[in-house]
Order: C-alpha cells, then structure tokens, then sequence
C-alpha cells in the first residue's frame, strides 16, 4: 500500500530547492531561503491529494507563514514619495509612514527589514536602508535592485504618489549592545556588497560612535563604480569616522583602488592588533560572507562579535 503521504511530490519538491540553492550565486538570506521552501511546501499540498484531506492549502500556508516569523502579518498601505536610481539596477525607494505610528515605532533597530507587494504580486522582503530616526519622521527609504519578473521590479517600475502594500517592521535588526562601550571596542568592520549595503547604511547613520575608535572600516563591493549606490554619502560617512575601501571585481581600465573581492581585498590588510576588541557587521554575497567569517575567526575574534541582520 503506497504511503498516504507519498514521496514523488516531496522528492521533486527537495529537488528542486537545491537545485535552487545551487544555482544561485549570491548568499539565500533567511528570507529567501523561507520563500522557497514555501515555494516546497505549495507543491507538496497541491501534488499530494491527501494533504488536503488534512487541512486546506490556505489555513496550511497561513499557519506556515506565522510560524516563520512568530507573528501574524499585518498589512498597511503607504504612499511612496521619491523614487530615484541610486546605481546601475538600483533604485532608491522613500515611503511616507507618517499616519502610521505602529511602523514608525517598529523601526527601533538597524538591520530590520519589511514585506512589501503591489496589489496581487507575490510579497518581497526589503532591508530597511535608513536609520531609525528617519522612521521616526516619516519615512522609510528602501534600496531595490530591479531583478525582471521578480516584486522588485514591480517597485522600480512605480510613479511617486502610488501606493505600496507593506507589513509591519520586521526581525531584531543587528545586535549593536555587542559594539559597546566603544572604549572596550576599537575596532568595527562592516563587509557589504551590492544591495547589501542597505542596512550597512542604517547602521552607520544611525551612529556607532565611530570618531570614539580607533579603526572604523567599511569594505564595500561592487562590479563598478555604476553598480555602487551611496556614492553620494561616502564623505558624510567618513566625516563620522568610517574609511571607506570601495571594491570592484569588474573596474574599467581608470580605476585605481581594490579590485577584485570584498574578502580578498581584506586578507591583504587584515590589521587587527587585538581580537577581543573587534565588532563586525556583515551582508551580501553567501561567499563574502563565509570567507570573511572564515578570515575573522582565525584571527580570534569571537562567533558572537561576527555579526549578521538574522
């Protein structure tokens, strides 16, 4: 007697996440990660006719999506009111959340990130790239990389005055109590690349108190100059005391700084005198972010003070 939760759709449905998960050639943040394993889970209930039998495809689903996230999504409307290309495929997005204090106040911590979709479109999740204190006037600024067939694209291709459909804020952002006091703590490194670079900013906007320690440092990739965003904030970034190492794997002839990768460009001057007074800030490329953990970790510097925005 077949099993009455039969293996073919589960089979294929495992199949088809790695082969997912191998294609893609930059890091599956968490929240990728879950779209696709209920991307796993929807053909698992559609292909499996008993499945149904034990609970409809949507309370199943439904019951999913809160146990990802431990909480119930609650979905709002905000107008956007600036829309602007911040680099090649990138697009600086600023919604007004001014009549909405439950978002205003949600955003207490760099690092956290929302749902967003227009009308019927498959929800996307979106690092919040301003500092907490831009929430608290009225605003959330988002950097969206327009991706073809995806939510993304949906975004980039709105007007100003349109509306968008988001949750509520979302995830305990970056752990930044591990950064104080800044006396026990002289060295901070942030590694991004790409859009990662999003909650990168909030963090560094938000303060870190960078001008109290002696080595703030930020490596930042790119393919070229055209596909770096923030360029427009470097000099205010490092007036508040962070260097800047700008990295391109793909430079025109004229370039004159790091090339290559975010990581390798760190290996070549790692410079940390102190492990036990090192705090670092990572996001982007799942291989950036393994050989830099890989890097720090053989340095010393402790699991807890390598940290991520999940």
């Amino acid at each position: 007697m077949a099993s009455e939760w039969s293996s073919r759709p589960l089979l294929a449905s495992l199949a088809l996440l790695a082969s997912l998960s191998a294609a893609k050639s930059v890091a599956i943040p968490f929240v990728d990660f879950f779209a696709t394993f209920q991307l796993l889970l929807v053909v698992v209930v559609v292909e499996t006719p008993s499945l149904w039998s034990i609970a409809r495809r949507e309370n199943l689903l439904a019951t999913f999506s809160m146990a990802q996230w431990k909480q119930e999504v609650l979905w709002t409307s905000a107008p956007l009111v600036e829309i602007a290309p911040a680099a090649e495929q990138l697009f600086h997005i600023v919604l007004d959340i001014g009549r909405n204090p439950e978002l205003q106040k949600g955003h207490s911590k760099p690092g956290q990130f929302v749902q967003m979709k227009k009308e019927e479109h498959k929800p996307g999740f979106f690092a919040i790239a301003s500092p907490p204190s831009t929430a608290a006037k009225g605003f959330l600024e988002f950097l969206v990389k327009d991706v073809e067939g995806t939510t993304s694209a949906v975004l980039c291709d709105l007007a100003k005055g349109d509306k968008v459909d988001l949750s509520q804020v979302m995830g305990k952002g970056f752990d930044i109590d591990q950064l104080y006091p800044p006396e026990k703590f002289q060295t901070v490194l942030f590694f991004a690349t790409g859009s990662g670079i999003s909650p990168i900013r909030s963090l560094i906007e938000a303060g870190i108190d960078a001008n109290r320690r002696s080595d703030v440092r930020l490596y930042y990739g790119a393919r070229s100059l055209e596909r770096m965003a923030y360029r427009d904030k470097f000099k205010e970034w490092e007036a508040s005391g962070v260097s800047i190492i700008p990295v391109l794997s793909q430079p025109d002839g004229s370039w004159m700084g790091e090339s290559g990768y975010v990581q390798a460009a760190f290996s070549k001057n790692i410079s940390i005198p102190d492990s036990s007074q090192v705090v670092t800030f990572l996001c982007g490329h799942k291989g950036m972010v393994k050989d830099v953990t890989d890097l720090l970790s053989a340095e010393g510097v402790p699991q807890e003070k390598i940290i991520l925005n999940f």
